[in-house]
């Protein structure tokens, strides 16, 4: 019997062929055909004849479930299924509105226009309600202005943090539904 060099045993991925610590095996074949369950060197024996390996794919199970399986294109797929999933999932961001107290229709409209358009794309906003000068002094304006566009958006956007003043300004942030 031809046996293989010793090489260090895999530190990713699942455990394959001598690495399996288990005496026994539940096994699976190539073709997807359940073989009972047997000792592991036994079924390490017919992986190699049908030459491919051992794998063992649910090591928590009683006892371990092992496939005839090629390792290397194995664990190919399985990087390529998580890049896949990286790719694919969305980051929410924090976009950014800023108003003042004396807003205009017109200006408010616009920027209304792009609060729905950022929570449409499953962003938060924070709005900002700067003020200067003697604006600070008329806080309610500004909480009237903040108040405003949180009943406008109530339908897809719900307030996570609601008006609270920092400094000259005040701050408000709406996540979508």
């Amino acid at each position: 019997m031809m046996r293989r060099p010793m090489q260090a045993p895999p530190m990713n991925g699942p455990r394959f062929n001598e690495w399996i610590q288990s005496p026994k095996v539940r096994v699976i074949d190539h073709e997807g055909e359940n073989l009972g369950v047997m000792y592991t060197r036994e079924a390490m024996e017919q992986a190699r004849e049908v030459g491919l390996d051992l794998v063992e794919v649910s090591p928590n199970a009683d006892p371990p479930v092992a496939k005839f399986l090629d390792v290397g294109k194995f664990k190919y797929e399985a990087q390529k299924k998580a890049n896949l999933a990286r790719k694919s999932q969305k980051t929410q961001e924090i976009k950014e509105i800023k108003m003042r107290p004396n807003i205009d229709d017109h200006d408010y409209d616009t920027k209304m226009k792009k609060v729905a358009e950022f929570i449409g794309e499953g962003d938060k906003v924070k709005v900002t309600m700067r003020f200067r000068g003697r604006e600070l002094s008329h806080g309610q304006l500004g909480m009237a202005v903040l108040q405003r566009v949180a009943e406008q958006v109530q339908d897809v956007a719900k307030v996570e943090a609601y008006p609270r003043m920092e400094g000259r300004q005040m701050l408000m942030v709406l996540a979508p539904k």
